[in-house]
């Protein structure tokens, strides 16, 4: 009997199981759903399908699914329950910090220049400006002050301070960004998009000082399509969809019952485990990076272990083109992405990196490699065998 014969039937299956599925090493993109937020959602897609606001029975059993998750995103962010507001995505919830504060004040914003494009663009488009960082991702606090200065421009309603940088992983110093804000312009409010950041930090500690935060639910276990603008009671916010008046008059449309439910399941859940997933994806995360370092000359971290967060590891590596990578990846059934994207055929360096001061060539060969509640120990170990391999035939 051969030694793979001899294991038991269980250690079988799940060999086979791995050998069929691809090591998935792309959680900052979107995660599978939580089992608890399926469950969760089902319901809605059978028979509790009624409108939420409608006045039957039928109807308010679906309100009362959003009111409980509303409660429970509430408690894990360190928010009032009145202050959720439930939208289509991060996207939206961005959108909607934006381009609802500046309309309610007739202010302008401001942003860090490696901010994701759902704040960047909007901040474009309302004439805001933005804040550089320095070589290693972190807000320059004396620019942010500057950019604050009655002589720099239209006065200032938001500043967007990304919580978790969604390629570099470094987690920001809202604290030190509120003290800023607070000093230069104590009538501005602070955005957070903590998109990435809910895995990673005690959301409710390290939002503290912020007026607005975003999230988006695919990227924590639950489903695409649902996302939640938190804001503080004080602030004032003009609503960019107009209809029914839902979300209390501040984001219209039928409520996404289903995917909201959902929505607070997964969150409720992270919120229980978060502290355990951290130290578990941390110790995945480090093996894996140590794996590279040690296999691949020319490889190096952009971002210090102890500034990033735990499931974010991005890597530069000489004499690579990261598109190329990626398909020889897929073929060893590795999941991942690049810190760039592709425009008119050509790799173009991440805005991220570029703010960062990484030169172009170096740019060129960033791999984000992102962990989530989802990742198991084989998939990095088949990533330190596949990554290497790949980079090498590349070369």
């Amino acid at each position: 009997m051969s030694a793979v014969q001899n294991q038991p039937a269980k250690h079988r299956q799940a060999q086979r199981d791995q050998s069929q599925r691809p090591a998935y090493l792309d959680c900052a993109a979107s995660t599978p759903m939580r089992p608890c937020a399926i469950e969760a959602m089902t319901p809605f897609f059978e028979n509790q399908f009624a409108n939420p606001s409608g006045a039957h029975r039928m109807a308010r059993r679906s309100r009362a699914a959003i009111d409980d998750a509303r409660e429970i995103v509430a408690g894990s962010l360190g928010f009032d329950p009145h202050g959720v507001v439930f939208t289509s995505g991060g996207t939206e919830a961005d959108n909607l910090a934006v381009h609802g504060v500046t309309s309610a004040t007739g202010m302008t914003a401001l942003c860090p220049a490696t901010e994701h494009h759902a704040v960047l663009h909007p901040v474009e488009a309302v004439g805001g400006r933005y804040v550089q960082v320095d070589a290693g991702g972190d807000v320059d606090l004396d620019h942010l002050a500057a950019q604050l200065a009655p002589d720099a421009g239209p006065p200032v309603g938001l500043v967007s301070v990304m919580l978790v940088n969604n390629e570099s992983g470094i987690i920001a110093d809202l604290e030190a960004v509120a003290n800023v804000v607070r000093r230069h312009a104590p009538e501005a409010l602070l955005h957070t998009d903590a998109v990435q950041g809910v895995n990673w930090v005690d959301i409710a500690e390290a939002a503290h000082p912020v007026d607005l935060l975003s999230l988006s639910g695919h990227k924590f276990g639950g489903p695409k399509g649902v996302g939640v603008l938190a804001i503080r009671p004080d602030v004032t916010l003009s609503a960019q969809q107009l209809g029914g008046g839902q979300e209390a008059d501040r984001r219209s449309g039928t409520h996404n019952t289903a995917g909201i439910a959902a929505l607070g399941a997964a969150l409720g859940e992270l919120h229980e485990t978060r502290s355990e997933d951290i130290c578990r994806i941390r110790d995945l995360a480090d093996r894996l990076a140590d794996g590279l370092l040690a296999a691949i000359d020319g490889c190096t971290e952009t971002v210090a272990r102890s500034r990033r967060a735990a499931g974010i590891c991005q890597m530069l590596i000489d004499g690579i083109e990261t598109e190329a990578l990626l398909v020889l990846l897929d073929r060893f059934d590795v999941m991942a992405s690049a810190a760039a994207s592709c425009a008119s055929g050509a790799m173009e360096p991440s805005h991220v990196l570029a703010a960062m001061g990484v030169e172009r060539h170096a740019a060129a060969g960033s791999l984000r490699l992102s962990l989530g509640w989802c990742t198991e120990p084989w998939e990095i170990e088949r990533a330190i065998d596949a990554i290497p391999r790949c980079v090498e035939q590349l070369r």
